[in-house]
């Protein structure tokens, strides 16, 4: 099978999930990843709490090399950058204060490689007052970009985001930011610096919103006036406790199969509902008719009349479902790995296809320092200085 990136060496030294996402999608399509972390292991490995698998880790670790560094001694990082030398792309997500302990910066770097494209994945950004702030998906992705500000019932809080769905986004941005890099560096021989953030990305996933916020129509102030936006892009609950999620882009098309797909086809004829104007001023009422409708029937019945009627929506699918849906698995969204583990028999595949190019087929994840020998014996180094490393715990073997 042909691989496109087989001929890349990439370092990733970065940490809680957008920053290793990227040099997945990498690893996906065939680069050589070099996954590095502290002898005492990623935290990321422990996000899973007591729950038997580490699925977490699993989900953006597979493919990947792995040699446990201690980069607080000298040699630790001397090691590091003989393995960014010869590499054609360095990941890391590292606070200012760390780069120039580790000796990580761009210009330093370059100078003994000058073709490597260098990728740095922020929370809030590197300039400004927020640029050292530790930053997750839930506060710069979520909260700092006003994804959640448009999430709460009126003047209630919002629900507590989920973690990782921001950092799966802005790992898109950085992969994307690091082809381009290639790209240029094909064309001029030289590597490039990439850098992206999680408040940036929650930005551009919440900029039509902002957009609006700009010309003066802020959503928020709706929301908090009336607690949702419109009886035809709500979530709506049916006679077996189920919820499906109906879209109408278009009201005034759609009103009639709405009417028709509820049972109710003399709404259209009522005076109280002539105009979309009209409706809209009735929203609450509205939205009572549509949930009544709704309720009397189970979710089968629903999923029917308003796929007769060609309406959009989809059914809130629980999570069990989703990971055994044939309609993914058929569309390789769900794929099925090389592991004899049972907790890691299918993972969830990066959204990218190429029609000539498939991904590969994930094996287990790396143990902490699994690779560690292999990766010190490609540098040069012999048996009796890798066991030297291990004795001083600058490096550590699984």
């Amino acid at each position: 099978m042909h691989e496109l990136f087989s001929d890349l060496v990439v370092i990733d030294a970065a940490s809680f999930v957008a920053g290793p996402g990227a040099a997945t999608i990498l690893a996906d399509f065939g680069a050589r990843v070099i996954k590095v972390e502290a002898p005492a292991g990623d935290a990321y490995r422990l996000l899973h709490g007591r729950y038997r698998f580490d699925y977490n880790w699993a989900l953006t670790s597979r493919h990947k090399e792995d040699i446990a560094l201690d980069l607080n001694t000298q040699k630790g990082r001397e090691i590091l950058h003989q393995l960014i030398e010869s590499a054609d792309v360095f990941i890391h997500n590292f606070r200012t204060e760390q780069i120039e302990r580790y000796e990580l910066d761009y210009e330093r770097l370059t100078k003994t490689n000058p073709k490597l494209v260098y990728a740095q994945l922020t929370g809030f950004g590197t300039k400004g007052p927020d640029a050292e702030k530790r930053g997750y998906d839930t506060t710069a992705w979520w909260a700092s970009a006003g994804i959640l500000d448009l999430m709460k019932p009126g003047h209630e809080a919002p629900v507590f985001p989920l973690g990782g769905v921001g950092d799966h986004a802005s790992a898109m941005s950085l992969f994307a930011g690091v082809m381009m890099a290639l790209y240029q560096r094909e064309k001029t021989g030289r590597g490039e610096r990439v850098e992206t953030s999680l408040v940036a990305n929650g930005a551009w996933s919440n900029g039509m919103h902002l957009q609006g916020a700009i010309a003066g129509f802020d959503l928020s102030q709706i929301l908090e006036e009336k607690g949702y936006r419109s009886p035809f892009a709500m979530i709506y609950q049916t006679r077996d406790k189920r919820f499906l999620v109906l879209v109408s882009a278009n009201p005034d098309k759609d009103w009639p199969s709405i009417a028709r797909a509820l049972g109710h086809p003399e709404w259209v004829d009522d005076d109280r509902f002539a105009s979309m104007r009209q409706i809209m001023k009735q929203r609450d009422l509205v939205r009572g008719l549509f949930a009544e409708a709704f309720a009397e029937m189970d979710l089968q019945e629903a999923c029917q009349v308003l796929d007769e009627e060609a309406l959009s929506y989809s059914v809130l699918e629980r999570i069990g479902e989703v990971v055994e849906s044939a309609h993914l698995i058929e569309n390789e969204v769900i794929v099925e790995t090389l592991s004899d583990d049972p907790d890691f028999r299918w993972t969830i595949a990066n959204p990218i296809q190429l029609g000539s190019l498939k991904h590969r087929r994930a094996g287990d994840p790396p143990r902490l320092g699994e690779h560690t020998r292999s990766i010190l014996a490609t540098l040069g180094y012999g048996e009796d200085q890798i066991e030297a490393l291990l004795n001083q715990g600058i490096v550590k073997v699984s």
